[in-house]
């Protein structure tokens, strides 16, 4: 039983604490879900710049000869079409269904890769790739006990850390990774997030980043917790590993159906299968719903509420569900909750699109 005491702390922990945080359980780590709360934390990072404590998330080092080759076997994205310095969204699928994660992908250099993991996911990731190594010719290093990581997020954030990084920001597109001097301190910045937001992910040493915290901090940034990271994911239509991603759920369920391309990878054969349920995007007036609650069709049961929640910046509840395939294009739903059904429409995701 997970207890205040066994849960992991990231760097930031005390941090945290001084600055009032309420602290949840997550992924075996103790974690702060607000701070001012959710909707506050929610409008700086829509309308102006947030940042998060995701230092929790794993990071593996893969170098050698055969780090492409390998990294082409275990993952379903087209890992060759990496250039240095660029990053990919990408899967760890299983070998007879289901995903063992959904990570990214970010090249060093022609032989070397880090691989970002999530939290929870850390030792099944480990061992699994650790399994599937073989007779390649890889080195693997976990890391992530080394690095200290902050998500920058929102509309601002190029605006924000310009004037105190040594590169030109404005040269560096969705997805660049490079090193840089932010704020006197020695960093890789990924232009990558998970909020729907422009952005930057700051990778630190783990010994400094309670330093680079207070540093951003000191130029307005807002910090933001889980509450708000699960809102702004939903509203991006952004899955969530254990949510709309398991080891059972057939990964062609949701609609991220490019991140599998044609060729030889691990599991190939059960994600060339048709998935027997879709993921949906629904929209309701008034009661939120949460995950598990049943959806129906014509009063019959066809799915469940995957990831459920208000929207603070749509002003109405929002949810994604997996239904059966068979029942996917319907355009009205109705979600059951404590015994009432509730209209739902269909509605396409993502539900927020940065303008």
């Amino acid at each position: 039983m997970e207890t205040p005491e066994t849960l992991r702390r990231t760097p930031l922990h005390a941090a945290h604490h001084r600055a009032g945080a309420r602290m949840v359980p997550f992924g075996g780590w103790d974690m702060p879900v607000q701070y001012q709360g959710v909707k506050a934390e929610h409008a700086a990072v829509r309308e102006d710049a947030g940042m998060f404590d995701v230092s929790h998330m794993g990071e593996f080092r893969i170098s050698g000869p055969e780090a492409e080759t390998f990294l082409q076997y275990v993952t379903t994205n087209d890992v060759a079409r990496l250039k240095p310095g660029r990053a990919q969204y990408n899967w760890l699928p299983g070998e007879t269904g289901g995903l063992i994660d959904d990570i990214y992908i970010y090249r060093v250099a022609a032989d070397e890769f880090l691989m970002v993991v999530n939290a929870s996911n850390i030792g099944k990731d480990w061992a699994h790739l650790q399994a599937q190594v073989g007779q390649y010719d890889v080195q693997l290093r976990d890391e992530s006990d080394a690095w200290g990581l902050i998500a920058v997020q929102g509309p601002r954030s190029e605006e924000k850390l310009q004037p105190h990084c040594t590169v030109d920001l404005s040269r560096r597109t969705k997805n660049s990774y490079f090193a840089a001097r932010l704020l006197g301190m020695d960093v890789w910045l990924a232009r990558t997030g998970y909020t729907g937001e422009d952005g930057f992910e700051v990778f630190v040493a783990a010994d400094e980043t309670e330093a680079m915290w207070n540093k951003l901090l000191a130029l307005g940034l807002t910090p933001a917790g889980l509450g708000a990271r699960d809102t702004l994911r939903l509203e991006a239509g952004f899955p969530l590993y254990g949510h709309e991603f398991s080891d059972t759920i057939h990964p062609l369920s949701s609609t991220y159906t490019w991140v599998v391309k044609d060729k030889e990878h691990l599991g190939r054969a059960h994600i060339s299968s048709a998935p027997q349920m879709k993921l949906i995007g629904l929209a309701l007036d008034k009661v939120p719903v949460r995950e598990g609650y049943p959806v129906l069709l014509n009063g019959a049961a066809v799915g469940q509420i995957t990831s459920g929640s208000s929207s603070p910046t749509l002003g109405h509840p929002i949810a994604m569900a997996l239904v059966s395939a068979g029942a996917a294009d319907a355009d009205t739903y109705e979600v059951e909750v404590r015994g009432k059904a509730h209209p739902a429409r269909r509605v396409s995701l993502p539900f927020y699109k940065r303008p």
